[in-house]
């Protein structure tokens, strides 16, 4: 099995534990419980583990079952957040760190 379909087969089942990310919805995460993005024609998790230098937040997307899968870390700082985004009108995820909760939610279309 080559890595890229290691990584999806892994992703996608996270995703299987997670919660679908609904256009209205936003709910904080727990350490290393995966949730649910889609972003258009991207689909893939983010969950996030507990560092000493704060939250660090791994987002694993792609398009489809044959896309290669392209992953996003960053380290969260209580008040920072990270956005996710696409040119096309499928709008953006967000996720902030607000105190020791971490939450992802569907943002509105961006403008260019």
């Amino acid at each position: 099995m080559s890595i890229r379909n290691t990584i999806l087969a892994a992703a996608f089942t996270l995703a299987s534990l997670g919660i679908s990310l609904g256009t209205a919805q936003a709910r904080a995460l727990k350490p290393i419980e995966a949730q649910s993005i889609h972003l258009g024609d991207l689909s893939g998790v983010a969950y996030y583990t507990v560092e000493p230098d704060g939250y660090r937040v791994v987002t694993t997307l792609a398009q489809g079952a044959a896309g290669t899968p392209v992953r996003f870390v960053s380290v969260l700082a209580p008040g920072q957040h990270a956005l996710l985004a696409t040119p096309s009108q499928a709008g953006a995820v967000e996720i902030s760190r607000n105190g020791d909760s971490l939450i992802v939610r569907k943002a509105g279309a961006l403008s260019n």
